[in-house]
């Protein structure tokens, strides 16, 4: 029976999810738990990169804004 056929890919099921499991097994294994220090220096970086996101989208807005209101001033006059 071909592999490539429906009967074929049935037959061939245990095999490939057992191949699988064995593969999920084997990276796992090489999973790691980070350290305190690492997830404490990760966080402060996250942190500070989302604060300066946020100034720097703020005042982004905050000209965007005043441009608006600058062209809005102008054509209702």
């Amino acid at each position: 029976m071909d592999e490539n056929s429906v009967g074929g890919q049935i037959k061939s099921w245990p095999d490939r999810t057992r191949s699988f499991y064995t593969d999920v097994r084997t990276e796992m294994k090489k999973v790691s738990t980070p350290s305190l220090k690492e997830v404490q220096a990760t966080t402060a970086v996250v942190l500070i990169t989302v604060a300066l996101f946020g100034v720097y989208f703020w005042l982004v807005d905050l000209g965007l804004a005043w441009g608006v209101q600058r062209l809005m001033d102008y054509f209702t006059k």
